[in-house]
């Protein structure tokens, strides 16, 4: 029995599926964030693809079904707030679950807390890898000693840092940000997110499930001295940013100024070389960020049920098992992260002209949706019947 105690950064998606999953499979999975709880802050998430069967396999589907949103569309508006065009969400096809982010990491986390250790309100200080183990020193725990660490903390990882290096050197800015926060007495159309575009801005209220979401993404350069936990200044930037806006962008700045659960941050991506190194590899989003439009939380699920199973299939090799695991979920990873670009395009356009041209495409929508449904309809077919094609390549 060895490398059996695991020490894992991180309660938000990632985490506390990990620490499901290794203890189902007879490790000691040890939980620890910074936060005093679960946060609540962040956009709605997709549960869809490989996440759905994890999902299944821990019995969680009815509880993420039953918190669900019911949003089937996203209405892009003008000013006065009359619909110029529209595309409708991958929920409505009814294979994958939009829920709020903090209902799943609750969700995920009472699933594994009878089994796993959680320590909430504390971090790591430092670490030290030796041939047999990790040495960790807590900022408000007594120093303890693990088999393995896994940091699932996020974009900006303690692990990453402690373990890998400074975060600029695998952080990368994708030339936007991102705000969110709570919005209530809103009579929004629970099936429908309104989307407001101005050049290189974009504000979007969603009805979630209970409590309303407002969202502000727009572009701009990165920055060096951003710091993602000062809350006055997120709140300075946001206001500049949106200076003149219209629609209801000033009602809801002014929201903006009183709410204190404000999310805001850089739309970034994590590249590395390695996501392992000697005894502490990483998961998720402090591996392999693909930020705010590309199936982050599903990536999360599927990247633990992955690392899990691999440790769990040579638990005296923790190396192979990191190789394994990075092998395989990287093949998952590497189209989203490509495809941050198209959805910036489509969400945040830069000038009028792309808004325009946007909108009018939003129109074709359905028409280009059938036509690519049909191909994969044909694709499948061709896929299941070797022979057939074999018989139409000789056909001259």
């Amino acid at each position: 029995m060895t490398n059996r105690a695991v020490l894992i950064s991180g309660a938000g998606i990632a985490g506390p599926t990990l620490a499901y999953w290794l203890a189902r499979h007879g490790f000691q999975p040890t939980v620890v964030e910074r936060a005093q709880g679960l946060r609540s802050s962040g956009s709605p998430v997709d549960v869809r693809g490989p996440a759905l069967s994890v999902a299944e396999q821990m019995g969680i589907m009815p509880r993420l079904r039953a918190a669900g949103t019911e949003v089937t569309e996203v209405n892009f508006v003008d000013d006065f707030g009359r619909r110029v065009g529209r595309i409708p969400t991958q929920a409505r096809r009814g294979d994958s679950v939009e829920l709020p982010r903090f209902d799943l990491a609750t969700i995920l986390f009472e699933a594994a807390r009878e089994e796993a250790e959680f320590l909430f309100g504390d971090s790591m200080a430092a670490l030290h890898q030796d041939a047999g183990g990790v040495d960790v020193a807590f900022e408000k725990a007594p120093p303890r000693r693990f088999d393995l660490v896994i940091g699932a903390d996020g974009l900006h990882s303690r692990t990453r840092q402690l373990a890998f290096g400074p975060e600029a050197a695998f952080v990368r800015h994708r030339g936007v940000w991102v705000a969110t926060m709570p919005v209530d007495d809103l009579n929004l159309d629970r099936h429908t997110v309104l989307l407001h575009n101005a050049p290189g801005r974009a504000v979007a209220l969603h009805p979630c499930r209970g409590k309303a979401m407002a969202a502000f993404l727009y572009r701009g350069p990165g920055d060096a001295s951003f710091d993602h936990r000062d809350t006055a200044d997120h709140k300075r930037r946001l206001i500049d940013a949106y200076s003149g806006a219209g629609w209801c962008v000033p009602e809801l700045l002014q929201r903006m100024r009183e709410v204190e659960d404000l999310y805001f941050d850089s739309v970034s991506q994590v590249r590395l070389d390695r996501w392992s190194t000697r005894r502490v590899a990483l998961l998720g989003d402090a591996a392999s960020c693909v930020s705010l439009f590309a199936d982050g939380s599903t990536l999360a699920m599927a990247g633990a049920s992955t690392l899990a199973q691999a440790l769990a299939a040579t638990p005296a090799d923790h190396e192979a098992a990191f190789h394994r695991y990075e092998r395989e979920h990287r093949h998952l990873v590497a189209p989203k992260q490509r495809a941050v670009r198209q959805a910036t395009a489509l969400l945040i356009p830069a000038s009028r002209f792309g808004i325009a041209a946007r909108n009018r495409a939003t129109r074709l929508w359905p028409f280009a949706s059938g036509i690519r449904l049909i191909h994969q309809g044909l694709r499948r077919r061709r896929a299941a019947s070797p022979d057939r094609n074999r018989r139409n390549d000789q056909t001259p």
